[in-house]
């Protein structure tokens, strides 16, 4: 594969630039070669997702226009790839979602890598994340990924399949069930006693993070980050 670009995403580039420059880490690592196109901005998933559709598409052929050239792209985010895979058919008549992957679906999927090379001395529980799970449907992909890092201990999420309450603007006009879902996944995650929570979105990290800084609780941590460590 000769070109693969990297979509970072809104939330990475404004809260999280850790999470992508972990990414190219673990493609680096692996011998391959990542771009990073400046002029890529947001997918406009918030703008679908909340009837703008007119500016979601001008956001989707700018996207288009930005990673046209790349045999791949790939991101740290099943949210926005199921954005682009499932919504801009639709938007803007693209096909270039078939060339879109998650991090977990490049390297298990295209690279064919299980084990990346990580070392993370840590006892670390996995939130499996909606888009990632139900639109996507990465599986256990991520962690078939996490169980192959060196010196990991893996500890069960219970009743990791539910949502964590956030959902984008879900959170804002639902704030009372939100907050009740959230309640239960910080619950959940304490728990478990892991000092770590790993899942594929940042967005989702947000909302638990939120909710853990008031209840105690794992530290949050976007897989690729684990996978990124060799400490």
């Amino acid at each position: 594969m000769s070109r693969i670009g990297l979509f970072i995403t809104c939330v990475n580039d404004a809260l999280y630039p850790s999470t992508p420059k972990a990414v190219v880490a673990v493609l680096e690592r692996l011998g391959y070669e990542v771009d990073f196109p400046a002029a890529q901005t947001c997918c406009g998933q918030m703008h679908a997702n909340s009837g703008y559709r007119r500016d979601a598409g001008v956001l989707a052929r700018s996207f288009e226009a930005v990673f046209d050239s790349y045999d791949a792209v790939v991101t740290p985010s099943g949210s926005c790839a199921a954005m682009v895979r499932d919504q801009y058919p639709d938007l803007t008549g693209s096909d270039i979602g078939r060339r879109v992957y998650e991090l977990s679906e490049f390297l298990l999927d295209v690279a064919e890598v299980e084990d990346v090379g990580a070392r993370f001395p840590h006892s670390v529980t996995y939130h499996p994340t909606c888009h990632g799970t139900r639109a996507l449907g990465l599986g256990d992909k991520p962690l078939r990924l996490l169980r192959a890092v060196e010196d990991i201990e893996l500890v069960e999420l219970p009743e990791a399949d539910q949502c964590c309450g956030f959902g984008g603007t879900f959170a804002l006009k639902n704030s009372e069930v939100s907050s009740a879902m959230l309640a239960d996944k910080c619950r959940h995650a304490s728990g478990t006693g892991a000092e770590y929570l790993a899942a594929a979105d940042n967005s989702c990290l947000t909302h638990i993070g939120g909710g853990i800084s008031r209840s105690g609780g794992p530290r949050p941590v976007h897989y690729a980050e684990i996978l990124a460590s060799d400490a």
